[in-house]
């Protein structure tokens, strides 16, 4: 009877003991991890949201991966590329290390994308700051984009959009509607030099 009794508490034992291993898993109610696995994976979910009525000639990616098919990835190590496609500023190319752009197929200006994961400890506001800078310094061909917007979603992601002013609100409105935590950091029209 004694040794039945000592297996039983050994079995609860070992069960209870199990239950308080180190859980290595964070907590994102706690915002302590992204719901997103990547800046495609946050591009895609705002473009799933949109209706059919909504969407352009979508398309995306770097030079050397372009889809004709929606948001792509984008190799953050092109930062010169970053710059001239997406208006992303060269010296913050440091506070990224994962990016995807969507873009109007027939005319960047009429509407370009991007998401960015942004690096532990990046100022999402100063980072918004140089976005806006980069962009509105830019010399523009093929006509001019009507407004900037720069987003944040949940603790790690940075999106930006340049383009006409009704895509732009599209996207805002699918943004806001679509990712966990979304606000909007900067809005402002651009205007020549």
């Amino acid at each position: 009877m004694k040794k039945c009794i000592v297996f039983l508490l050994s079995a609860v034992m070992a069960f209870s003991l199990m239950g308080c291993g180190n859980n290595k898993e964070p907590d994102k109610e706690q915002g302590t991890a992204s719901s997103y696995e990547s800046a495609l994976d946050v591009l895609n979910t705002v473009v799933d949201a949109y209706a059919e009525d909504d969407k352009f000639p979508m398309g995306g990616g770097d030079s050397e991966h372009l889809s004709m098919e929606g948001p792509a990835a984008f190799d953050v190590s092109k930062t010169e590329e970053l710059n001239t496609s997406l208006g992303f500023p060269e010296e913050e190319a440091a506070n990224i290390d994962d990016a995807a752009s969507l873009v109007h197929m027939m005319n960047a200006n009429t509407f370009t994308g991007a998401a960015y994961h942004v690096t532990e400890g990046t100022d999402m506001e100063d980072f918004a700051q140089a976005v806006k800078e980069n962009v509105l310094s830019r010399q523009w061909i093929c006509g001019m984009p009507d407004t900037l917007v720069v987003l944040k979603a949940d603790s790690e992601y940075v999106l930006t959009a340049f383009g006409a002013d009704d895509l732009i609100e599209t996207f805002k409105k699918h943004a806001a509607s679509s990712l966990e935590d979304s606000k909007v950091l900067l809005e402002t029209s651009v205007v020549e030099p």
